[in-house]
């Protein structure tokens, strides 16, 4: 007789993940909170209708880390916003290059017919909303993992 699989037998592998609904983006936005990222790594591609972000992300999912194993760890994984159609944002002042930013949530405000806006939440009061004609939403890791310079998870009050 075999068992079931179980979380814990799982590798620890790069994300690559898509959303393309709201369900979906609710999973993806709790493995990109508290990713951090300098202002300069933002990029809206119009012609593309893309809007990419390349952040360091916290890897809440890394069982070594929640087992003390090792240390905890971060990946800079590149957050991409497709079907995008305006860009505006609040308490973000791009002009200051040493600026750098947390992510708190990544959430979807539906509207008609499939559009609606994806709204990047982040530490500070400020925002990003990302107008777009359908939610696609892709987090992919694109390093290997490293240590987090704090040597600690992300806590929040509550």
């Amino acid at each position: 007789m075999t068992d079931d699989a179980r979380f814990e037998d799982g590798r620890e592998t790069p994300l690559n993940l898509g959303a393309m609904d709201p369900d979906d983006l609710a999973v993806l936005s709790a493995l990109a909170q508290d990713a951090v990222f300098p202002v300069t790594e933002m990029r809206w591609l119009p012609r593309e209708r893309r809007f990419a972000l390349l952040v360091n992300r916290f890897r809440w999912e890394d069982a070594g880390a929640n087992k003390g194993r090792h240390a905890p760890e971060r990946v800079q994984s590149v957050l991409a916003v497709e079907n995008v159609q305006r860009v505006s944002s609040q308490g973000v002042d791009r002009g200051d290059a040493d600026l750098i930013l947390s992510l708190l949530s990544v959430t979807f405000e539906p509207a008609e017919e499939g559009a609606g806006a994806v709204l990047l939440t982040l530490a500070g009061d400020g925002a990003i909303r990302l107008e777009v004609e359908a939610l696609e939403v892709r987090l992919k890791d694109v390093t290997r993992p490293y240590q987090a310079p704090s040597g600690q998870a992300p806590r929040h009050p509550d």
